[in-house]
């Protein structure tokens, strides 16, 4: 698809030098970008682009209907609450699309593409200098009881499109309100009530949401602090505490997503942007190109603790269908790096290489539990929609001997970064690549994990599930800032950003082809990203 479009200045100094914006792009094209990455913030350039993201993915059988499942994908990692005026307000339909993609026959391609889009609805007045008087910069002018109130000044709907896999589109639902952000009690004295204005019924018998909550992650993130301070001493602390994220969410009827009497679904989550933003002095942007994708998320942490930092961008704009064909990736997970750091800190052995167990577990499925009959190796989640939903879920999963929770799926109650460190360590045992599960040993001196095993929220009932978000009033400035990026501001013109993905899918595929044709293969791939090729 086509694309171009002209945006409203957002706020601050957007402004970029040609050559600044040149050099970045054709740095990407000859070698990996160099940054830092932790939990929510897994790939160095995709810190750039917050808003489109993704932070967790979730699937489970619906606790409260038993003949649906519930998928989930967050973005907007660390929002903060209180960030007004502006706040967080999801990317619009020219700039980006959000996506939760279903595989129902194994095969590592989309069967069932669920799409996004979001339109904004500005009731603030754009005045122009003269007329600045007449303006205003709130996001409601008085108390707001609905959705629909007038005091409600700045809001959002989006729409949901289902793509079967041979491209036909079909709209499920179309212009329905966005939950709008919680401002404050003042504000928004019944924000429960309110944010139901966010759930919306669809075509095919299936629910859909859209809005702000409070972030279901639960971690300490000192693991990335030489795993807890070289001592265990830094656990205990849940560092998403107090933080929202921008959710979509689906309550699906099982056998929408199911095919051929294989009760086993991959899902993942990806956003899209168009190949090519141009900035101008003034603050606008303009976008063009085709749809490449950005963000990618499967299973939690993967892109965070086992892809290597040459290859995290790239795995963001990689198909689940080309994982088993990319050398590094499928080496680091039969070669992860998380067991030899534990080694040296805490002298525990690392199991012995190939680990057969990871390959299964984050590639393929365990047979009998979630592996479809016929199985593509790649990195998504994978859910078994013939296990029930447990009455008492137990927070360690299918480790813990709750076959309904991660790694088949996960649940907002599942607690991967234990399961996870867990698993790293060797803890599943699986009769082969591919395998079944043959039993599992908790690695006793890691078997507390970092000591954050709920949420600091309770976790709803009924469909969406998710804990309602905090407002200012909640927090009264105890946080930070949200960790933002961009591309530094310059000393004015215009400059052309070429869009993420169409770069982080260069630099470092490219070189896992073969120096000689290290350039090459960057144009290459840049190319079929805007072909739409590449990105699935």
């Amino acid at each position: 698809m086509h694309n171009k479009s002209r945006s409203r200045r957002m706020g601050g100094s957007m402004a970029v030098a040609g050559a600044t914006a040149v050099a970045v792009s054709s740095s990407l094209l000859v070698g990996p970008a160099v940054g830092s990455a932790s939990s929510h913030r897994e790939a160095p350039l995709i810190l750039n682009d917050p808003l489109v993201d993704n932070t967790d993915v979730y699937a489970f059988v619906s606790p409260d209907k038993a003949d649906t499942v519930t998928l989930i994908a967050n973005f907007a990692p660390f929002s903060v609450p209180g960030q007004g005026p502006n706040y967080y307000p999801w990317a619009t339909e020219d700039t980006a699309r959000y996506n939760i993609k279903v595989d129902s026959n194994g095969d590592a391609q989309p069967d069932k593409t669920y799409r996004f889009t979001f339109t904004t609805q500005d009731l603030r007045p754009e005045v122009t200098y003269e007329e600045a008087a007449d303006g205003t910069f709130l996001y409601n002018n008085g108390v707001v009881d609905s959705f629909d109130d007038e005091n409600l000044l700045f809001k959002q709907f989006y729409t949901v499109t289902e793509v079967a896999a041979d491209g036909t589109e079909t709209v499920l639902v179309e212009n329905s309100p966005v939950a709008p952000d919680f401002v404050g009690e003042a504000s928004m004295p019944n924000y429960a009530s309110l944010r139901e204005s966010g759930i919306s019924q669809l075509q095919n018998g299936g629910t859909a949401f859209a809005g702000r909550a409070e972030d279901p992650f639960f971690l300490d993130i000192r693991v990335f602090d030489l795993i807890y301070g070289a001592d265990l001493s830094e656990r205990g602390d849940d560092t998403l505490a107090g933080y929202n994220v921008n959710s979509i969410a689906l309550q699906l009827p099982i056998d929408a997503v199911t095919a051929d009497g294989e009760p086993v679904i991959g899902v993942w989550s990806t956003t899209e942007r168009p190949s090519t933003r141009t900035m101008a002095a003034d603050g606008t942007q303009a976008y063009d190109g085709d749809y490449v994708q950005v963000s990618r998320l499967g299973n939690p942490l993967v892109n965070e603790v086992v892809v290597p930092i040459g290859l995290k961008d790239p795995f963001n704009s990689l198909p689940p269908a080309q994982d088993s064909t990319v050398e590094m990736l499928v080496d680091r997970v039969l070669n992860p790096e998380v067991p030899q750091v534990v080694e040296k800190l805490y002298g525990i052995p690392a199991p012995e290489g190939p680990r057969d167990d990871l390959f299964t577990i984050f590639l393929t499925g365990i047979q009998g539990l979630n592996q479809p009959a016929n199985v593509t190796p790649a990195e998504m989640l994978r859910l078994n929609t013939s296990i029930p939903p447990t009455a008492q879920p137990n927070p360690l999963g299918a480790l813990g001997g709750d076959l309904a929770g991660f790694p088949n799926g996960r649940r907002l109650v599942d607690d991967v970064v234990d399961i996870e460190l867990q698993a790293l360590e060797g803890a599943v045992n699986v009769d082969g690549r591919g395998g079944s599960l043959t039993g599992v040993e908790i690695v006793e001196p890691l078997a507390k994990g970092d000591l954050v095993s709920s949420n600091d929220r309770e976790f709803g009932e009924s469909f969406p599930y998710l804990a309602l978000p905090y407002s200012a009033t909640d927090v009264a400035g105890s946080l930070g800032t949200n960790p933002t990026g961009g591309v530094a501001a310059g000393g004015g013109g215009t400059a052309v950003d070429t869009a993420s993905a169409s770069a982080q899918g260069a630099g470092a595929l490219a070189g896992l082809a073969g120096g000689a044709a290290l350039l090459a293969g960057g144009v290459l791939v840049l190319r079929r990203g805007r072909n739409g090729e590449v990105a699935q």
